[in-house]
């Protein structure tokens, strides 16, 4: 029998994908999300369609599902399907659109119940709301008196009140790095935090472990619960803490560790596969204005002063004349994979045969100034091997805004990096939710193309399979994939709590002569390769 995830702030699913894709005896899944509690009603409805989607895989019904976010058969025709009618009835109980500290928590603790069955071996995960502890956030609201009374500096204690309450095995909470640094009224928060974790109720305690280092409170610094994706394999520097509480009294061993890669993935090798398509212009686009407003970016470089500027201009010309791809992509597009002859881990983790395409990529809109820029900033890329700052910016590509030429001499510009290349040989910056606003900051490598990251592009830097479909218009699916734990990285958090899980059952038989039978699946590696291959969720590519 797998084992239950309760699964709290759980966004469109990132952390319970991870969990959930993790396989143990005879392939048969380790974990089993029982309940997943979301307040963003776009968010639930991408939870929900992921819990059919397991619920329907390794089905013949499964293609129903392929039908559906390919957009060959709409929602109503979809949901009308008897397999598919079951598998959302299903999905609705496990997602729920819930706001934990305002929803009833009598109705909460009940369905917690209901999702465990009894099971005293369980999971709880999750990541309180970020906005209160993170640095940005912070300072976006230095000057507002208001601050220390906004409720997500204290929604942990929803987290909190379930462990009082539930008791879990095991929990992983994931928190943004500024929770280290964060106070409230004078008081440091993370160490608030980890002694209400570490003792969340007369006769119950938990060490709090740490992924990368071994030992537990009072020999761990802060830093040691810091995971650096980019050291695990995902192609981004997306820094977290990832708290790992352990229930005392129940004989837990010591626990293995995250292992690093030798080399960290790169945003090429995550998105270089994808169809190359062109941005659109926010006015009067077509294909031809667009290639217009491309080619006659090189011109913003004139007046520029420095000894580059004539060979720029060159470059410039050079990348608008390879901008010949007509397409700005679309919800779907059709397409074979090639299977690589040694596909990597995050190769065979994100490709899915079975949907004989990619969805949810297409470009957005940006006016032809912003597309100069965007060419400028990626052609600097290509050829210096790091995206510009505004510090170096042509005076005329400059945006129009009073402080930034006001410290244009003073080399005291805000935000230099407001136009941020991700540049395709180093994993990509931080994918946060603010790319729904603009993709200034996720200007894709690639200078052809002349645009922002897509949604899909964006998703594999968090690592979501191709077939994860995001519910909700363009800006709602941005908001959930910057919002999201990497699925890859959750993962291999999976594997360090499976490790866990098989020890203490393998104690517990020993103890018992091996008479005692317990729920613990046993580890097995999946068709007997690599504990660094991905489990059998999805076909590998062609």
């Amino acid at each position: 029998m797998p084992i239950p995830i309760i699964d709290l702030f759980a966004g469109p699913g990132g952390l319970g994908e991870g969990f959930a894709s993790l396989t143990g005896h005879k392939e048969r899944p380790f974990f089993e999300i029982g309940l997943s509690i979301e307040k963003t009603p776009v968010a639930h409805r991408t939870l929900t369609l992921r819990a059919v989607f397991r619920r329907l895989r390794g089905t013949n019904d499964v293609r129903h599902y392929y039908s559906y976010i390919r957009g060959e058969i709409d929602e109503a025709s979809f949901r009308k399907i008897p397999a598919v009618a079951n598998a959302f009835a299903h999905a609705e109980k496990e997602a729920r659109c819930l706001e934990l500290g305002k929803s009833d928590e009598e109705n909460i603790d009940s369905e917690i119940r209901a999702a465990l069955r009894g099971q005293e071996t369980w999971i709880l995960i999750g990541g309180p709301p970020c906005q209160a502890y993170s640095v940005a956030g912070r300072s976006r609201r230095a000057k507002d008196k208001e601050f220390h009374k906004d409720e997500k500096h204290f929604l942990y204690r929803e987290y909190l009140r379930i462990i009082q309450v539930h008791k879990p095995t095991i929990f992983v909470m994931e928190n943004v790095k500024g929770l280290l640094s964060s106070t409230h009224s004078g008081n440091p928060m993370f160490e608030k935090i980890i002694a209400d974790l570490s003792m969340p109720a007369d006769g119950l305690e938990y060490e709090i472990r740490s992924f990368i280092k071994k030992g537990a409170g009072d020999s761990l610094e802060p830093t040691d619960y810091i995971i650096h994706s980019e050291q695990f394999g995902i192609p981004q520097c997306r820094h977290r803490v990832i708290l790992l509480g352990v229930r005392k009294g129940l004989d837990i061993p010591q626990h293995e560790l995250l292992t690093p890669v030798s080399r960290p993935a790169t945003v090429s090798e995550t998105i270089g596969d994808l169809p190359k398509i062109r941005s659109r212009l926010s006015r009067g686009d077509s294909l031809e204005a667009w290639r217009g407003a491309v080619q006659a970016a090189s011109s913003y470089v004139n007046g520029w002063g420095t000894g580059m500027e004539s060979s720029m201009i060159q470059t410039l010309q050079a990348f608008a004349v390879a901008a010949i791809h007509s397409s700005s992509g679309s919800s779907y597009i059709p397409r074979k994979y090639r299977r690589p002859k040694r596909p990597t881990e995050l190769q065979r983790w994100l490709h899915d045969r079975s949907l004989g395409g990619v969805c949810q990529h297409e470009s957005r809109s940006h006016m032809a100034s912003d597309l100069a820029r965007y060419l400028f900033s990626a052609g600097y890329a290509a050829t210096r091997g790091y995206s510009p700052g505004l510090d170096v910016f042509p005076p005329r590509l400059l945006p129009n805004h009073v402080n930034v030429r006001a410290d244009r001499e003073s080399e005291k510009i805000p935000f230099k990096d407001r136009f941020r290349v991700q540049c395709g040989n180093e994993p990509a910056t931080t994918v946060v939710a603010h790319i729904a606003k603009d993709g200034h900051y996720y200007i894709h490598y690639d200078p052809s193309q002349c645009r922002s990251l897509s949604v899909r592009e964006a998703a594999r830097l968090q690592t979501f399979p191709d077939n994860y479909f995001f519910a909700g218009n363009r800006t709602e699916q941005y908001t959930q994939v910057g919002n999201a734990v990497p699925p890859l990285l959750a993962y291999k958090l999976a594997k360090v709590v499976r490790s866990l899980l098989n020890e203490m059952s393998r104690k517990k038989r020993r103890k018992t002569g091996g008479t005692e039978r317990t729920p613990i699946s046993v580890d097995t590696n999946w068709r007997g390769q690599s504990e660094g291959s991905r489990p059998p969720l999805f076909a590998e590519a062609d």
